[in-house]
């Protein structure tokens, strides 16, 4: 990464702006609109994912996770030290516990998540005493547009939905 905060800003913004595209694809096909990118150091993406919960019928099927699961994959290895997960929401404790397994370098998330967040919205996970990674985080890039993506999602479907 540049030394230069602003083009810093800049890249995460990017690399956000394409989890929120992902997100969209999510929302559109009926799951809660949440993506996730996954970049390395050189820039390159490395693996996506999008939540499927509900076209899966698979509790596990978050976006991090399957953007976990696709970078291991890809790199025939669980360790993602090098590697930088952007997602639109602050991730729930399933996928804290496996962004710290992975060893991930460096977790961006958009929208805090006041009933599930547990980066630093309901709990800390990553600086508990059962965490044996230290992760580095930098929260709330694109914030207000990952908000409004959920918000808008679920007025939708409380507005489809009978009394």
């Amino acid at each position: 990464m540049s030394t230069n905060p602003f083009a810093e800003y800049a890249i995460h913004q990017r690399w956000m702006e394409q989890a929120i595209a992902l997100a969209q694809q999510a929302g559109n096909a009926g799951d809660v609109p949440v993506g996730a990118v996954i970049v390395d150091r050189t820039g390159s993406v490395v693996a996506t994912g999008e939540n499927r919960r509900e076209r899966d019928g698979d509790p596990t099927a978050h976006a991090e996770i399957l953007a976990l699961r696709a970078a291991g994959r890809s790199r025939h290895s669980w360790h993602l030290e090098d590697c930088t997960l952007y997602v639109t929401l602050e991730p729930c404790p399933m996928c804290t516990g496996a962004i710290l397994l992975a060893r991930l370098g460096l977790l961006v998330y958009g929208a805090d998540d006041p009933k599930a967040g547990t980066i630093r919205t309901v709990f800390n996970l990553p600086d508990s005493p059962c965490s044996n990674h230290r992760l580095s985080v930098l929260p709330g890039i694109l914030e207000i547009p990952c908000r409004e993506q959920l918000q808008q999602w679920f007025a939708q479907r409380r507005s489809r939905s009978p009394n």
